[in-house]
């Protein structure tokens, strides 16, 4: 990826709604041509989209978790991605090596919500879990794309 593009995409992860004229002057490109290199940004699927920042605290779901999922029988379809979808607390699901098929990034309001996401999980996916709780999070959702010398 080109410089320039490079510098607009993490421009944008920051900030999702940053106008081309802003953006213009961040590169030093006319706002036409920013315009242009978004779109081609967009049709090449580097910007997949565009969202808004939630405060989880605010929204009532603060508690974060980190769900590692196994299956009971290894031979299995592996299909509990498709299995867990409908599971609204599940944020992320990540394929993973190492003893567990998948971790899960969950949000919840407290500790018993947990629990009962926990048998759900367990339920859905015919599977045993490990779970990791949060205690704080320093960052999140940095992009690799940024200046690391900031």
């Amino acid at each position: 990826m080109e410089e320039l593009d490079r510098q607009i995409a993490q421009l944008l992860s920051q900030d999702g709604r940053l106008s081309y004229t802003d953006l213009g002057k961040a590169t030093g490109l006319s706002t036409s041509a920013v315009h242009q290199r978004v779109r081609r940004l967009e049709e090449r699927g580097v910007i997949r989209g565009y969202r808004a920042v939630i405060d989880h605290e605010a929204a009532g779901i603060p508690m974060t978790a980190l769900i590692s999922v196994t299956p009971f029988d290894p031979s299995a379809p592996d299909d509990i991605p498709d299995r867990l979808r409908h599971l609204t607390a599940v944020e992320s699901c990540f394929s993973v090596a190492g003893d567990e098929n998948y971790v899960l990034k969950v949000r919840v309001a407290n500790p018993g919500e947990l629990e009962v996401l926990l048998g759900d999980i367990r339920a859905a996916a015919s599977a045993t879990t490990r779970t990791t709780v949060v205690l704080s999070t320093p960052w999140e959702d940095r992009s690799p794309l940024a200046d690391q010398q900031q």
